[in-house]
């Protein structure tokens, strides 16, 4: 066997050989669904349905092949460009790519018939010698464990970023707020069920944080021509580093605003409202959601009705996060009642309220319309709020539907312009948030002695720690590659992918540090039982895992598959 100690190019290599083969097998999956689910020359959605277990199962395997590559394609850069750091990153790589090849195999083996595959199809990629060696090395226990040692020395630094000198300057930026504003208020602020407070967002306004999505021109920091995708990602895996339900979120739901505003507003809408996202006044929240309508977001059923001078909202919206606190709700609602014009019956509304500190708001107009929020009480998440909204008559000027009249019917066109970033962001809200966890098992290792013993000591801890090291890594890789992917206008069914396997991976990889803390990750007193209850939103806002499997990615690979 190769010693993994010495992974470097000959290792990446025999790394790449193994996943395209394994890649090879999920395209061949794909063929075979496009080939049942044919009805003419197009797939039909509802003949793919019969099919959910194995298009989960697919797009799992695709997603966490996609980190794999993305994680390769890192290490690649390093033996280039920066090769003295490029042994740990290639070591991880290996150790991750293993594993993502172990467990797409396992999935397709388990099941072959299902996925159009015969076990010797397997097989024949997990079976050969040079497939066999390179598992039987980089998943022995004494290799991670190794790896784990490697991880308690470096003190969970993972090396080399690669980040240019304007992203490395956004990222220690938000650190230091990270750890120096946010960290220290995040218990109080999860255990309380509390606002954010002004401490944290008065100096984000000030560092320009809501503008990062915005153009020079319309009051932002994002050059003119330029977006910025990755920079966000940064700012986003800093903050939710230190409170995701404090601070993690906040940039997305003005980025969203700002996408569709870009997208399908008029001159006259961007020069007003993208200067006031762009400083954080207002606040924004985002109305899409309802109590029977979640990503089928075509399903929305609020009522916009034509009234004078503009239109009337009735209906109601759930999970509105920020809905109390935010000064601008954008609102998504059916401005042509007949359910069969599905999302094209559907328009865009920037509705202004106040401000509302607490779980509870209430809205009167003049003319008699009102709106009403209510918090949702949430396991985690806890800093933003998710509200329930009730609309009973309340009136919005013609003038705040996004494109005026000629948006009428293209809201839902504007909605998807900004959940792709709302993806990708999530992913970095992963990464974040398993970085708080992985430091902080890593000093809780070292310090806990349990049989005359740092646990770190122990061979079952630097396991884990190894593993960890390399899916948070993977993770990290995949958002950063996917970013620069949608600066460049592609990337969409890929920050759907990062979405879903980070979410994931954050919600097995907090259980892990909570594991690694034992009964004091339990505590609430501990940060990681935070981390623990924060990570299960991961996958399921900005699209619940189960509608990104089966309606966005397998959808979109069986569509393409040839």
């Amino acid at each position: 066997m190769t010693d993994p100690s010495q992974a470097g190019g000959h290792v990446l290599d025999q790394a790449t050989t193994l996943l395209s083969e394994t890649r090879k097998l999920i395209d061949r999956v794909l063929v075979d669904l496009k080939s049942k689910t044919l009805e003419g020359e197009r797939v039909s959605p509802a003949k793919l349905d019969n099919y959910q277990l194995v298009s989960y199962e697919i797009s799992l395997c695709w997603a966490e092949c996609t980190s794999a590559r993305f994680l390769l394609d890192y290490a690649s850069r390093l033996q280039a460009e920066a090769p003295g750091a490029a042994g740990f990153a290639s070591r991880l790589a290996a150790l991750f790519c293993a594993e993502a090849v172990t467990a797409t195999t396992g999935r397709l083996r388990a099941r072959p018939v299902d996925f159009g595959l015969s076990e010797a199809d397997v097989n024949a990629v997990t079976g050969t010698d040079a497939a066999a060696g390179f598992l039987a090395t980089h998943l022995a226990a004494e290799s991670i464990a190794a790896i784990g040692e490697e991880v308690l020395q470096r003190d969970g630094d993972l090396g080399v970023d690669l980040l240019d000198e304007n992203h490395t300057m956004m990222r220690d930026t938000f650190r230091r707020f990270a750890d120096d504003v946010v960290a220290p208020l995040a218990e109080e602020i999860h255990r309380g069920d509390l606002d954010i407070p002004e401490e944290i967002l008065s100096p984000l306004r000030e560092m320009g944080m809501f503008g990062l999505s915005i153009p020079e021109n319309y009051g932002g920091l994002q050059e003119e021509g330029r977006e910025d995708t990755l920079g966000m990602c940064v700012v986003t895996e800093e903050l939710s580093r230190g409170s995701l339900g404090a601070a993690g979120s906040l940039i997305t739901r003005p980025e969203i605003v700002a996408r569709a505003l870009l997208k399908g507003g008029t001159e006259e809408q961007k020069q007003h409202w993208l200067p006031q996202v762009a400083v954080g006044e207002p606040l924004c929240a985002v109305a899409v959601t309802e109590p029977n309508y979640g990503s089928d977001v075509a399903g929305v059923r609020l009522k916009a009705s034509p009234a004078e001078g503009g239109w009337t909202l009735n209906g109601a919206k759930t999970w509105c996060t920020f809905g109390g606190k935010a000064g601008l709700l954008m609102v998504l609602a059916r401005t042509n009642p007949d359910p069969d014009a599905g999302h094209r019956g559907l328009s865009m509304f920037l509705v202004e309220k106040p401000a509302s500190e607490g779980h509870a708001f209430e809205v009167d107009q003049p003319s008699g319309g009102k709106m009403t929020g209510r918090a949702i009480a949430t396991l985690g998440y806890r800093g933003m709020h998710s509200f329930e909204l009730f609309f009973d008559d309340f009136f919005v000027p013609a003038e705040n539907m996004i494109g005026a009249a000629d948006g009428e019917g293209k809201g839902f066109y504007y909605a998807m312009a900004g959940f792709a970033g709302g993806r990708i962001q999530t992913a970095a809200r992963a990464v974040g948030l398993m970085r708080a966890a992985f430091e902080r098992s890593i000093s809780y290792a070292k310090e806990r002695v349990v049989f005359d013993h740092p646990i770190a000591d122990y061979q079952l801890t630097r396991v884990k720690l190894a593993r960890m090291a390399a899916h948070l890594l993977a993770c990290r890789q995949i958002t950063y590659g996917v970013s620069d992917l949608m600066d460049s206008g592609a990337g969409d069914m890929e920050a759907s992918g990062a979405k879903l396997f980070a979410s994931k991976t954050a919600e097995w990889f907090t259980r892990e540090a909570l594991q690694i803390h034992g009964g004091m990750g339990y505590a609430e007193e501990t940060p990681v039982s935070r981390y623990f209850a924060d990570a299960r939103v991961l996958s399921i806002f900005e699209g619940a895992e189960e509608t990104l499997a089966l309606k966005v990615i397998t959808r979109s690979l069986v569509e393409n598959a040839a």
